[in-house]
């Protein structure tokens, strides 16, 4: 994975309503908006979602009530020829392609894809059997954490650890379409790092850019964040994604924030350092003063250019005889 920016996941999930031609337009747009990934879903509906399984609220205000999950699902579902279609189209427009699998046949599919890591959904974190598999396949992980308590997020690592996984990053969730800004909670980041010692992300589904904005500048190392090509498009997850251009101005954002966090050392920069001599001051005389007279709080005072003495030596100068005629604003001397 990437190591030295953050890596930024647009999150195409099922915003393709079941429809390769919208999916190849999203990767279109992900790309130009300047994501580093492009992320789908891999799944078998009838191995995801039982027939009694419902909706969640989110879910059923943009599609027909009486429908279940399932029959949702399978109208969002792509086959597994569709995403080697969309694998190579990835690979075309230069946007790497990574699919999230919620079953255990979609793992064993996409076992055989050049995927740089393997993306694990908030839903998946008590799955057993299914964190077992993915980890023995020795490849970097990125966890979502959603819904979870802090206990949970450790037993699944364990899981992963002990089963051989690569690399983890756990990422910062709220499993709410969209989140409420009084619960994203962002600090949690913390706890996460610390409790577990791994590298922390966050996946955002708040309305707007701002949370991961700030997400970066507390330190995310991977956002990932929902885009559509149309907000107002049929589908469970359109109204809480991004538009292109949104994720483009996210992508910007991202971009400026990480590089103005720097290096963290307090020094001044080659940028402002020419201005250096305008901001400060000099000490300077505040009235005419003839050669012999003692320098003191009467006669001389601190003024701008910064060119000449420091104010940080005015008990240096104070008390000095002066050498020459000075006028009034001139630079001292002693």
């Amino acid at each position: 994975m990437n190591k030295r920016k953050v890596l930024i996941i647009a999150e195409a999930g099922v915003n393709h309503n079941g429809d390769i031609k919208i999916a190849k337009e999203m990767i279109d747009a992900a790309a130009i908006a300047g994501a580093d990934v492009i992320k789908f879903q891999t799944f078998i509906s009838n191995k995801l979602v039982s027939k009694f399984a419902k909706k969640a609220e989110y879910q059923k205000k943009d599609n027909d009530i009486n429908d279940t999950q399932l029959e949702m699902i399978k109208k969002l579902e792509l086959s597994f020829a569709n995403f080697l279609e969309l694998k190579r189209y990835c690979d075309e427009q230069k946007i790497i392609f990574v699919s999230t699998p919620f079953d255990i046949q979609s793992i064993e599919f996409l076992s055989d894809f050049d995927m740089p890591f393997w993306k694990i959904p908030s839903g998946e974190i008590t799955n057993l059997p299914y964190l077992i598999q993915i980890a023995k396949t020795n490849k970097p992980i990125v966890m979502s954490t959603g819904m979870a308590k802090i206990a949970e997020v450790i037993w699944a690592v364990d899981i992963l650890k002990s089963n051989k996984a690569g690399d983890i990053t756990l990422l910062h969730c709220n499993t709410e379409y969209p989140t409420p800004f009084r619960d994203v909670n962002l600090r949690a980041m913390e706890e996460l790092k610390e409790k577990t010692g791994l590298a922390v992300g966050y996946s955002d589904h708040t309305l707007g850019i701002e949370v991961s904005i700030a997400a970066v500048a507390l330190g995310a190392s991977i956002i990932e964040k929902h885009f559509t090509l149309n907000k107002n498009m049929e589908g469970p997850d359109h109204k809480s994604s991004l538009e292109p251009n949104e994720l483009k101005n996210l992508v910007k954002a991202i971009r400026n924030v990480e590089m103005s966090l720097g290096d963290g050392k307090k020094e001044p920069t080659a940028s402002e350092l020419k201005n250096k001599e305008i901001a400060r001051k000099s000490i300077v005389a505040s009235r005419k003063i003839e050669i012999g007279t003692i320098f003191s709080e009467d006669n001389v005072t601190v003024k701008r250019p910064g060119n000449g003495i420091s104010p940080t030596k005015w008990f240096d100068v104070l008390g000095k005889e002066a050498k020459r005629n000075f006028e009034e604003d001139e630079l001292i001397e002693i």
